[in-house]
């Protein structure tokens, strides 16, 4: 049941309106758990609608082993996905720094409120981001180490990669997952792939897991396949590693490799003269989980990031 969660009128008598999909059993006991599934807060990050479309697809196919609400918000930024816009146009505003916003408040602002509004309440709710345009993730969740020790059981049933649990000082009070981890809704911030595609094995990695986190919440009757086993991680484990060259990156190893200290990630070329800027080394060994996707790259260019101790 495709629902309107705000709508406002626009210029030359047009409207934004954010819409939801509500699936749910045909017959209601009111004691139903509900899960929210939310993408499209950046208008540049589309992997979140191939994985909206295919749960839609894949609960209603089985609608009779659904036993709770779920709720599917594909699209939170349909002027950012329009336009290919990363932030909301005209605005020139990044939506997931507006939060939780106020319903009297300009237009950004009161349909942040309205967002929070019609969320509110979940059991669940997944928050699900690409990567830039210049960076490849694998699917990961992000979790804050201050709301760790309740969030990683969850988060380690969703079929990622890895959970990265930051120190606080790094989480911004105005995103959608703070505002709503703070409101006591358990919410799972999950990023992969890179920005304005959509990667298909990612999507249906990530489809297992919310089926098998649905099951564990007793949502779903019916049967899930095997998930990962995720790697949690903390900040101090994350090894950051720039480009010290202007020039272009070409990488020597694939995504979630597994490397040793020394290894070369990569080579900074010169195309005006033909030379080699810079070997792009491993400081340590580990597994490559972010890795240069835009090839350009000047000083200081994020090349990738190495997730410590993996063996």
């Amino acid at each position: 049941m495709v629902e309107a969660v705000v709508s406002i009128g626009l210029a030359v008598d047009e409207k934004m309106i954010i819409r939801k999909n509500r699936i749910q059993p045909t017959q209601l006991i009111g004691k139903e758990k509900r899960i929210c599934i939310i993408t499209g807060l950046h208008g540049d990050e589309l992997e979140g609608q191939y994985v909206c479309y295919e749960l839609i697809k894949k609960i209603s196919e089985n609608i009779e082993f659904l036993n709770g609400i779920v709720d599917i918000y594909p699209t939170l930024n349909p002027l950012g996905i329009d336009s290919v816009h990363r932030g909301m146009p005209t605005f020139d505003l990044d939506m997931n720094r507006i939060f939780p916003g106020s319903e009297n408040g300009a237009m950004a602002e009161h349909v942040a409120a309205k967002i929070i509004e019609d969320i509110d309440g979940a059991d669940m709710c997944i928050d699900l981001h690409s990567s830039n345009i210049f960076l490849r993730e694998i699917p990961q969740v992000r979790v804050s180490e201050h709301i760790a020790e309740k969030l990683v059981p969850y988060a380690k049933l969703l079929n990622i990669d890895f959970v990265w649990v930051h120190p606080v000082a790094t989480v911004l009070e105005s995103t959608l997952t703070y505002n709503l981890n703070s409101r006591n809704i358990p919410t799972l911030l999950v990023e992969m792939g890179v920005g304005m595609r959509i990667t298909k094995e990612y999507g249906d990695q990530l489809v297992t897991g919310i089926f098998n986190l649905m099951k564990e919440m007793n949502m779903w009757k019916g049967q899930v396949l095997p998930v990962k086993d995720a790697i949690v991680s903390t900040e101090k484990e994350v090894e950051t590693i720039n480009s010290k060259s202007s020039g272009i990156f070409m990488s020597t190893l694939n995504h979630l490799a597994e490397i040793r200290k020394g290894d070369t990630i990569g080579e900074i070329l010169n195309p005006l003269t033909g030379d080699i800027e810079e070997k792009v080394i491993s400081p340590c060994d580990g597994m490559l989980f972010t890795l240069r996707e835009y090839p350009v790259v000047y000083e200081g260019s994020l090349i990738a990031r190495v997730l410590g101790g993996v063996k």
